[in-house]
């Protein structure tokens, strides 16, 4: 019973550790293709 809510906790954090990977990637690459992103890029280059 108790190795049984260990795996259910392990299979929670992991998944949970890949959403917030996909998640990530996905707002990183959301700022970077807009149009703030871009301004932002445009201002740290010109430094």
């Amino acid at each position: 019973m108790a190795s049984q809510v260990f795996g259910v906790i392990v299979l929670w954090i992991a998944g949970l550790f890949i959403l917030y990977l996909v998640i990530f990637k996905a707002v990183k690459d959301g700022i970077n293709r807009s149009i703030v992103g871009k301004s932002l890029d445009q201002e740290e280059n010109k430094k």
